[in-house]
């Protein structure tokens, strides 16, 4: 009787050449991740520290990467990389007890001055306002810069590490998932042409504040006024049609900001349909471009 005996071939690992080519198609994976934490936390976390441990998470899953388990690697990778950014947003520093309270007092008098005046309040009427010097104002908004002032139960319903999803998604949640990027791309197009300029300027195309400063020759303070007001208004506009509940009215029911609001509500659902919508997105969540 013959014995028939098998032998098994260990799977062949990447070379180093195969290994750095997969880490460049899909660095835009990154940064797409990033820009995606990025509107989940205040505007002003450090981009460049959240692309750095983004990038560093995306090489060690390159080098753990085994192509034999039949998962694709932009989900291997993806899981990986949100977890890298969670880490490196707990390790930033907080700000102290005085600078979040002077910056809740300024954001408070910020929101009642834009509900009175209808537009964002400049330096000095929120120093008249707040009854402070100007430099005080600048002084807390330097503060908040420096420190990151940076609550990780602020940008999710659970803790930090719900944000890091299941290598897959059920069909329904992501359905949900790619809707609501197809909105957000709705809410940006529907958004004033100032607003709609620093948020495709500073967040898709990633220009400093410097750049678009000079380019629509306003202050980088100014800026960063508009790219807040804009993110505000993106927030409650994903809101008014995904969420309506967290929607709060600004200043008077019926006054003109509400209307303005009103208004910008209706015209993100006149930008798109479901199809369109969902067509800024793959079967996997992942931008169309990204497609693997």
């Amino acid at each position: 009787m013959s014995i028939t005996t098998t032998t098994t071939t260990a799977p062949v690992a990447m070379n180093d050449r195969e290994r750095e080519d997969l880490i460049r198609a899909n660095m835009p994976l990154v940064g797409h991740l990033v820009r995606d934490m990025l509107g989940r936390v205040p505007a002003h976390v450090n981009r460049d520290d959240l692309t750095s441990a983004g990038l560093a998470a995306l090489v060690t899953a390159a080098r753990g990467f085994d192509p034999e388990r039949g998962i694709p690697f932009h989900r291997f990778a993806a899981t990986r990389i949100r977890g890298a950014l969670l880490d490196e947003l707990r390790g930033l520093d907080w700000a102290s007890r005085s600078v979040r309270s002077r910056a809740r007092q300024a954001d408070a008098g910020r929101q009642a001055l834009t509900a009175t005046l209808g537009r964002t309040p400049t330096p000095n009427e929120l120093a008249e306002y707040l009854g402070v010097p100007v430099s005080e104002i600048n002084s807390t908004a330097d503060d908040v810069q420096r420190a990151v002032v940076l609550s990780l139960q602020g940008f999710t319903t659970g803790s930090a590490d719900d944000m890091v999803t299941e290598s897959t998604m059920g069909p329904e949640d992501m359905l949900l998932h790619r809707e609501r990027i197809g909105y957000l791309h709705n809410a940006i197009e529907a958004l004033p042409e100032r607003l709609r300029i620093v948020i495709t300027r500073y967040f898709l195309r990633e220009e400093p504040m410097s750049v678009i400063a000079a380019e629509l020759n306003v202050t980088e303070s100014r800026i960063s006024q508009l790219r807040a007001e804009a993110l505000t208004l993106l927030k409650d506009g994903l809101n008014s049609h995904l969420d309506p509940e967290q929607v709060k009215p600004a200043g008077r029911p019926d006054g003109c900001v509400n209307r303005r609001r009103a208004s910008y509500f209706e015209q993100i659902a006149s930008k798109g349909t479901l199809n369109s919508r969902l067509a800024h997105t793959n079967h996997h969540g992942l931008p169309t471009n990204l497609a693997a």
